[in-house]
């Protein structure tokens, strides 16, 4: 009990929100959008996401561990699974290599069900959550962070969920055929989809900017150069700020271009709630009181454009599209 216990904690499940929310908004947007489903690829997919996020999760724990000029106080003694458990460092690296391998296993057998794209995306995404936190020069560590979470967790996990059950319909392709590479793209559709991510973009990236903004103190100890330590605490929190309300301005724009269903005005209300923990969050900064903020944000934001596709799916009548 007490090692899965600790395994959770190493892994950070309650995190694991954010992969699992991109995921489910391009699955829910096949269906409205494709009416495609592939069950077989949807638990690959599954499975794979899950491992290498959990993987990433403890690795970034590991070298927090190893690294920490500061191993004291409340982001470090109670959220370092590591210390809070007494974990060894072997006992750590086996559950990363064993995470690590189901990813990869899982990774391939989606490959061989789909095309080499599922591949090169997938090798680049495990490549990112890797080296976000692993190397001499981490992703975290510089002012890359929120661009990087932002775009891999929100639009390429979203555009793969939705890939893998419409590989075959020309949405993109890779080809390798006697030392050529063929690459098609319809710009167009590939451009639609990454508006129907933008609400999981911004809310990861703001999930990210409000981490590194109650860290910077800790951060210039611990020698992390992230984007706020580069612009500024003050100018931090208008990006945050204004990213929501870009977010939302998107979203509208989507709907007016009938790429998401008319269904996602419901979305447009949690700006009242959003506003408000804005506000909660500008007048103090720490893990401990406002950081949960950006989460809650992120997570109401997207579930209720998750119900909202899911609505227009069930009513039959959401699907206004330009050709």
């Amino acid at each position: 009990m007490l090692f899965i216990k600790s395994f959770l904690k190493l892994v950070e499940i309650q995190t694991k929100v954010a992969s699992m929310i991109p995921f489910i908004i391009g699955t829910t947007y096949v269906l409205y959008r494709f009416d495609s489903f592939n069950v077989k690829n949807f638990l690959l997919f599954f499975i794979s996401l899950l491992s290498i996020d959990m993987a990433t999760t403890a690795i970034n724990n590991y070298c927090d561990y190893k690294k920490a000029n500061k191993t004291y106080g409340y982001n470090y003694e109670k959220h370092n699974a590591i210390v809070r458990y007494n974990l060894s460092e072997r006992k750590v690296i086996c559950i990363i290599f064993v995470l690590l391998s189901i990813a990869v296993i899982f990774g391939f057998l989606l490959f061989f069900n789909t095309n080499l794209l599922v591949l090169v995306l997938g090798v680049m995404s495990f490549a990112v959550g890797i080296f976000y936190t692993f190397g001499p020069v981490p992703i975290s560590r510089m002012p890359l962070g929120e661009l990087f979470s932002g775009f891999f967790m929100g639009f390429v996990i979203m555009f793969l969920s939705i890939y893998i059950h419409v590989y075959d319909q020309s949405i993109a392709a890779l080809a390798y055929d006697n030392g050529a590479v063929n690459i098609y793209i319809n710009l167009f559709e590939v451009l639609k989809l990454f508006l129907v991510s933008i609400p999981a973009v911004i809310g990861i990236a703001n999930i990210m900017l409000a981490n590194n903004i109650c860290d910077i103190e800790d951060d210039i100890e611990n020698k992390r150069y992230t984007l706020p330590i580069y612009i500024g605490k003050k100018n931090s929190l208008i990006l945050f700020r204004i990213s929501y309300y870009v977010m939302y301005l998107i979203l509208v724009l989507s709907m007016i271009l009938k790429i998401v269903p008319i269904t996602a005005v419901l979305v447009l209300p949690t700006i009242i709630s959003v506003n408000k923990n804005i506000k909660k969050f500008f007048e103090i900064q720490t893990k401990k009181d406002t950081f949960v903020l950006a989460v809650k944000n992120f997570v109401m934001i997207n579930l209720v454009y998750i119900l909202s596709i899911s609505l227009a799916i069930i009513s039959d009548k959401g699907k206004y599209f330009l050709y």
